[in-house]
């Protein structure tokens, strides 16, 4: 090899990485990655990690929540560690005794829709998104005269920890936001989960997933839009889950939602 020879050889598709956060066209020095994509690597995986041992700040979202105009109920589920959280699942998909109690001694009567937010894998994710998304849904929320039970703020949670919420407050529907699974591009992502007629014992097939929802991933009003047509179909049939379908998206094709397809001719 010469003084003249490059050290790093780039890849071919080094233009396709504007249109993605993948690590993808990274090129190589030698048989191994550049230096800069390794350190990348490290970085982001850190990042990740960091998501998922962060605590959530419970106090500083509860605030948050009221100058929006919503209520709150803190609670913890029966993990009463990150650590065992992390090695417990089961632990995280009920509530702890306190809790129980505190949210019996909340619940007032039967309501259609109990929201809970749980910090789930990444309290990053809740932290960034939850506050935020749920002012963009609020609206839509008031418009249709929902009652609701005050926010339930969840730590160590997982997503079933919903169900017994939900049925804590006589809730005929529950919506869970929570930190999803961080990904080396991702460690910020919110997931969101609806359930209709919310009780412990129910597994995943009877709820429906609106994932990815994050500044660089689905947006808030999309979001939004994909949840409240889901609600609205679930509270008509009286179902959630594998029975109900996102269809938010056809209808807007087809003309009926808020969209139209461009590839169809003018009427």
């Amino acid at each position: 090899m010469s003084d003249n020879d490059p050290i790093v050889f780039p890849s071919g598709w080094t233009r396709l990485r504007a249109l993605t956060p993948a690590r993808i066209a990274l090129g190589r020095a030698g048989t191994s990655l550049p230096t800069a994509p390794h350190l990348e690597f490290q970085f982001a995986h850190a990042r990740a990690r960091k998501a998922v041992h962060l605590s959530l700040d419970r106090e500083a979202l509860a605030a948050e929540l009221a100058a929006a105009g919503l209520g709150t109920l803190l609670l913890d589920s029966a993990a009463e560690s990150r650590a065992v959280y992390l090695q417990r699942p089961d632990l995280g998909r009920q509530l702890s005794a306190a809790s129980r109690e505190r949210l019996h001694d909340a619940a007032t009567g039967p309501v259609d829709l109990a929201l809970v937010v749980g910090d789930g894998l990444s309290a990053t994710a809740i932290a960034a998104n939850a506050v935020p998304f749920l002012r963009v849904l609020m609206p839509s929320v008031v418009a249709r005269g929902l009652t609701m039970a005050p926010v339930a703020i969840v730590s160590q949670a997982r997503v079933a920890v919903g169900d017994e919420i939900g049925a804590g407050f006589g809730a005929r529907m529950v919506v869970v936001l929570i930190g999803e699974r961080p990904g080396l591009s991702s460690p910020d992502s919110m997931g969101i989960y609806l359930t209709y007629a919310p009780r412990p014992g129910l597994t995943d097939e009877a709820r429906n997933c609106i994932s990815n929802v994050r500044a660089a991933g689905l947006s808030y009003p999309e979001a939004a839009h994909k949840l409240m047509f889901l609600m609205d179909e679930s509270f008509r049939r009286g179902l959630s889950g594998v029975q109900l379908k996102d269809e938010a998206d056809t209808l807007a094709l087809d003309g009926a939602g808020p969209g139209r397809n461009f590839l169809l001719p003018e009427a």
